[in-house]
């Protein structure tokens, strides 16, 4: 995970998104989902390149089942988007750098 990655878990979820001014972005994964691994480099990356637009942060299910009871996670990797402590969107599986950069725009 990169530095601009955020780890979220059922303690931190509502500070570091329900209560953040910025969006934040949140790839819901575990460690034993291949195409989670797959998007993971791809999730940090962006996280760096937009940094101070957008907050982007993960959080294991298999750690964290509070939270991903609470958004209805049936499958993983579902990515999130949050504003103003709501989610405005939502995408499942796994997606190419074009795709994520392009659906993060959309809301910021």
């Amino acid at each position: 995970m990169s530095d601009a990655t955020i780890e979220l878990t059922n303690d931190n979820f509502d500070a570091e998104v329900i209560n953040s001014d910025l969006p934040v972005l949140v790839d819901f994964w575990a460690e034993w989902c291949g195409p989670c691994k797959m998007i993971a480099p791809v999730i940090d990356e962006v996280a760096t390149e937009l940094a101070g637009k957008v907050k982007i942060g993960k959080l294991n299910v298999d750690d964290s089942n509070e939270v991903a009871a609470k958004f209805n996670i049936r499958g993983i990797p579902t990515l999130l988007m949050f504003k103003n402590g709501a989610v405005v969107d939502n995408k499942v599986g796994a997606v190419s750098k074009g795709q994520l950069v392009e659906f993060i725009n959309s809301h910021i």
